[in-house]
């Protein structure tokens, strides 16, 4: 996901971004293991290298992933090629070079790997503390999103909830000024994903507003980068980020991605989610909730064992609660539930990927994992709603001549125009993208009569 975002940043961009010997890892670490292996091999080879002898570093079963990984490195600027009457040859870029030798071997800016704190907090913070504030902040962002009634709800947040299309605006504002926020199709399909996934769709989001919040774009992804290769537990002094990094921060901790105990902090902790952003490693969620909570009966019943207030509440965006206990909601699927969650802009296939993704194990020990039944209802229940197609066209009548209604409907129907006919009324409906080519091969008719 990062990687396409960077993909299409321009080539002064990316000499700005490996200045930072962090980036440079970090980008290390995200790429496939062939171009790694390349990257490896190029920088400590002197000068330029011969593409046969690039070759010769694996199977021959491997030259179209080389092919393909050669490829991805020079989109990343990382490596070009060159053509002289030896053949051809590789070289790597040589700012990357040295800043990845910096970040492997040490030297250069010691202060792109952040800074540690030198002395001792006065608040010891250990790395529990902040996996269960890292959770809590986290699951306060899914709450907004499926619209768990809250007092607090960060202004940053909210923007990049709209922003990014999870939600969107049912009217200006609500009762206290702020706008009215619900979830949309794509907020519900950013729930069934992995929390990792979760965590750089919104980084890409805050950088895409990068230039609305007065951000340097190249500052924001390098401290992205530096977050991911921070350590765990440890205190960093804010003292050596720049001023758009501290504004970061603020945004940050209300992500769950870094704790900073008060605004006015001299050091900050990245949590988990920060050092897992380029580590390759996944942030799961809670083992009661990846184990599958939920059983649904023929009968349309829903039994969801499960305390947690967000699944609960992720439940109820299509279901009819019937009644709460300690562990445990009953519930119903309904034609009224259903069409709700439809109006809001759900699918029927998402809500039944969500039932199945976090089905009971004794409901996945069968298949199919959902009583039939339920599956098909939800899909008719959504083909209710979609009896009626609206599309723009454009209706061609009046025509003098049967012939003339003949010929060009003809045409207009083998190339796939036509949306509606009638003979009996010598009228049809062609599509908005076909209507130039029909009304220039009407023109041409006309002319050659």
């Amino acid at each position: 996901m990062i990687l396409e975002y960077i993909q299409q940043l321009p080539r002064s961009t990316f000499n700005r971004l490996y200045e930072q010997p962090s980036t440079c890892l970090a980008l290390l670490r995200l790429l496939p293991a062939l171009a790694k292996h390349i990257v490896m091999r190029l920088l400590y080879a002197e000068g330029k290298v011969a593409m046969s002898d690039i070759q010769s570093w694996c199977y021959d079963d491997s030259t179209g992933r080389l092919k393909e990984d050669l490829t991805t490195l020079s989109k990343f600027h990382i490596v070009g090629a060159e053509n002289d009457s030896s053949g051809l040859f590789v070289s790597i870029n040589e700012i990357y070079r040295r800043n990845l030798h910096n970040a492997l071997v040490g030297g250069g800016q010691n202060a792109s790997f952040g800074q540690p704190a030198d002395s001792k907090d006065k608040h010891p913070v250990d790395i529990s503390h902040l996996d269960t504030y890292a959770a809590e902040a986290w699951e306060a962002v899914l709450h907004y999103l499926v619209g768990t009634p809250t007092d607090r709800r960060p202004k940053a947040v909210m923007k990049l909830l709209e922003h990014s299309g999870l939600m969107a605006r049912i009217q200006e504002t609500g009762p206290d000024g702020s706008p009215e926020l619900r979830i949309t199709n794509k907020g519900f399909q950013f729930l069934l994903q992995d929390v990792n996934v979760q965590v750089w769709a919104f980084l890409l989001q805050y950088l895409e507003m990068a230039d609305e919040l007065s951000m340097d774009p190249v500052d924001v992804l390098n401290f992205l980068f530096q977050l991911g290769s921070l350590e765990l537990g440890q205190g960093y002094s804010v003292d050596a980020l720049t001023e758009t990094q501290r504004h970061m921060l603020d945004d940050l901790k209300h992500l769950g991605i870094v704790y900073q105990r008060k605004k006015k902090s001299s050091r900050f902790y990245p949590t988990r989610l920060a050092t897992s952003l380029t580590s390759g490693t996944m942030v799961t969620a809670k083992a009661s909730d990846e184990a599958g909570f939920i059983i649904v009966e023929t009968n349309f019943k829903v039994y969801a064992y499960t305390s947690s207030p967000l699944q609960i509440a992720v439940l109820s965006l299509f279901v009819s609660m019937r009644a709460r206990f300690a562990n445990m909601v009953i519930a119903q699927i309904t034609r009224d539930s259903i069409r709700e969650a439809l109006s809001n802009g759900i699918s029927a296939e998402q809500i039944i990927a969500y039932l199945q993704t976090h089905a009971h194990p004794e409901m996945k020990r069968a298949l199919p994992i959902l009583p039939e039944t339920v599956v098909d209802q939800i899909r008719l229940w959504e083909l209710e709603r979609n009896r009626v197609k609206a599309l723009p066209g454009y209706l061609w009548k009046d025509f003098g001549k049967v012939a003339a209604y003949k010929d060009v409907l003809n045409y207009a129907m083998s190339l796939g125009y036509v949306t509606w006919y009638s003979d009996e009324r010598k009228m049809f409906v062609v599509s908005g993208e076909g209507q130039q080519r029909v009304k220039d091969y009407y023109a041409k008719r006309k002319d050659q009569q």
